[in-house]
């Protein structure tokens, strides 16, 4: 039996999206995907004074349907990349694992290339390494198969083609995909669920699902492997 698990590149994603890479034999993450401005592929939220805000990186302004590989950083970035990592500092700056985790944010922040699949993929990278996640991640263009495949189609083909019998998916999809029919194609379709679990923010109402530098900031790696391992189910 082989898992797979199949996603669009999130930057910085919350923890839910790791659990998922945990739980898998291969994680594909796409690449040939259209970008989409409401999506979280160049952005997430953090904790600011005891509220979730935004924290997203600036897009160069090009076509609406251009895959996220051809999409690239706007040319204020540098400048941006500054009050970027300055909001991060300022917000987590007292909480107990600052110094352990922000300097791990300032080398995702500082990654050369401008380019949006690889920064956002050298974030989830960098992060699955913190955490001593071992899964191996494919490029989904880098499967051989037919991409102008769309939806359910595209995902199977990817599943197959990889040699996957169980396709694990994020519970989101649970409206979208049928059991039923990934069954008929010898697939087992599963969801996964991140479980309730609450963690200290600065004293203030728990804000749960930011991103995981929200939880690496007030909680020891220890801590967040638990979380990882045992805060979900599948359904």
């Amino acid at each position: 039996m082989k898992k797979v698990a199949i996603m669009q590149p999130y930057f910085l994603p919350y923890i839910g999206y790791f659990q998922l890479l945990n739980s898998v034999d291969e994680f594909i993450i796409y690449d040939n995907i259209q970008f989409s401005k409401r999506g979280w592929i160049h952005r997430n939220r953090i904790l600011q004074n005891g509220k979730d805000v935004f924290l997203g990186l600036p897009i160069k302004k090009d076509s609406d349907y251009l895959d996220v590989k051809n999409r690239v950083l706007a040319d204020s970035f540098e400048k941006d990349k500054t009050k970027l990592i300055s909001k991060i500092r300022n917000n987590y700056l007292k909480a107990p694992q600052f110094n352990n985790i922000f300097p791990i944010v300032e080398t995702i922040m500082n990654y050369e290339s401008k380019n949006l699949f690889e920064f956002v993929f050298n974030s989830v990278i960098t992060l699955a390494k913190y955490l001593n996640i071992n899964t191996p991640i494919t490029i989904s263009s880098n499967i051989d198969i037919n991409h102008d495949l769309k939806g359910e189609d595209k995902v199977k083909a990817l599943v197959k083609a990889v040699e996957g019998t169980e396709y694990i998916n994020a519970i989101g999809g649970k409206e979208l995909y049928s059991k039923e029919d990934f069954l008929k194609e010898g697939i087992i379709l599963k969801f996964i669920k991140t479980t309730p679990f609450v963690y200290e923010q600065f004293k203030n109402e728990f804000i749960p699902f930011l991103s995981i530098i929200d939880v690496l900031m007030f909680n020891d790696l220890n801590t967040v492997k638990l979380y990882l391992e045992k805060q979900y189910e599948f359904e």
